[in-house]
Parts: structure tokens; C-alpha cells; sequence
């Protein structure tokens, strides 16, 4: 099976869905937390509900996050591509604020 590269277009929407500090902060939350729910993700947060509702709607719509129905609740579990991009996100916060010139 031959993998073929994405496109500058395919990445900009994962790069966008992680172009807010709310977002990033939910992918992390979602990571350690996997089936977390918006309510959840808003109390340990301390944000609005709706606030949260919405970002995670983008991240659904980015391809990093995906939803599980159980009964009443909606659980958020990362995708494959949110697990990369978490990665990424996690390996660039530990860079030094300064580098060294």
C-alpha cells in the first residue's frame, strides 16, 4: 500500500484546528483524558460550556478529535491525526522560550 504525502491544503486545516490556545488546551485535555466530555473539559478548564462546545466542534471539523455517543453523553477521543498533532504540540512547549544563538 503506497502512502501518498498531504497537501498544503489538507495540512492547513489540522494547523488551523490548533490555532487557538482553547483548542490546544483541549486536544492536551482530551489526550490524558480520552472520553471526556464537553462538561467535563469545561469544569477542568474553567471556560463556558458553549465556548467549549464550539471548539471542540472545530477540532471534530480539523480531523483531530472524533465523538462517541454513549446514551446521553458525547465522548471526545483523539483521532489518529490528533494524536500527531498532540505530539508535535508537546515536543514544541518543551522548546526553550530562548534559544541559543
Amino acid at each position: 500500500m503506497s502512502w501518498k504525502s498531504k497537501t498544503a491544503k489538507q495540512m492547513e486545516r489540522h494547523f488551523k484546528g490548533i490555532a487557538n490556545h482553547h483548542r490546544i488546551e483541549i486536544l492536551l485535555l482530551v489526550e490524558s483524558n480520552p472520553g471526556i466530555t464537553v462538561w467535563n473539559i469545561a469544569d477542568t478548564l474553567k471556560a463556558n460550556r458553549k465556548t467549549i462546545s464550539q471548539h471542540t466542534r472545530y477540532l471534530l471539523h480539523a480531523g483531530l478529535v472524533s465523538k462517541r455517543y454513549r446514551g446521553r453523553n458525547v465522548e471526545h477521543v483523539l483521532s489518529p491525526y490528533g494524536k500527531i498533532i498532540c505530539r508535535f504540540v508537546k515536543s514544541f512547549k518543551a522548546i526553550p522560550r530562548r534559544l541559543p544563538e
